[in-house]
């Protein structure tokens, strides 16, 4: 599919997103998307490349649309271990603010590969500049191991949230906090990075 979806692609995507999160499915059928996008068989046809490869569509284009709006939105911070707790934090507010959207990656950033993109690329390029800088007290060899620390504790808080135990606020600083202490940040630099407001959109 091409990287900009048009605004039919983003109907069908978005619907097909809600039909995979509350069915638990990554097969769909034509007259079930239609239905949910409200739009006929036909733009469907017209609109996407295939229903086989439609969850990998939808997953490749949700993860990097998800990692341009943290990197565009955080442009300005040069701190790897500040643009980390935002971009948790961000995560995390935006599963409450799109259930659907949440519920789709708690259900699937963990088993299916077209959604790695969440944890790979960019994020895994900044935490690898935090090591290299001193930044993190952790080594090179361990990146895979800490992308794999944030994505779980990322996924955790979502879920938090998803069944009301906790505010988003309260479930993305304190998943910022623990990761930045993984990570070997103090303590108390840890709970002001993981609490402090962050920029306006």
């Amino acid at each position: 599919m091409a990287n900009s979806p048009t605004a039919a692609q983003r109907r069908i995507y978005q619907a097909a997103m809600k039909l995979f999160a509350e069915r638990g499915v990554t097969q769909v059928s034509v007259s079930d998307l239609a239905e949910f996008a409200d739009v006929a068989r036909g733009t469907i046809y017209n609109n996407i490349e295939s229903l086989e490869t439609l969850f990998e569509d939808v997953a490749g284009s949700l993860a990097s649309e998800m990692n341009q709006r943290v990197v565009s939105r955080f442009s300005s911070v040069d701190d790897p271990a500040k643009r980390l707790a935002f971009g948790v934090r961000l995560y995390v507010h935006r599963s409450q603010e799109e259930p659907s959207w949440g519920l789709f990656i708690t259900s699937f950033a963990f088993t299916h590969a077209a959604l790695r993109e969440l944890w790979s690329g960019y994020p895994a390029i900044d935490l690898m500049h935090g090591v290299q800088t001193g930044r993190y007290n952790i080594s090179e060899a361990q990146v895979p191991s800490a992308l794999g620390l944030i994505g779980s504790s990322v996924i955790s808080a979502m879920y938090l949230v998803r069944e009301g135990i906790k505010t988003w606020r309260d479930a993305g600083s304190d998943a910022a906090e623990l990761v930045l202490k993984g990570l070997g940040l103090p303590l108390e630099e840890a709970r002001k990075l993981a609490t402090e407001n962050m920029p306006a959109e």
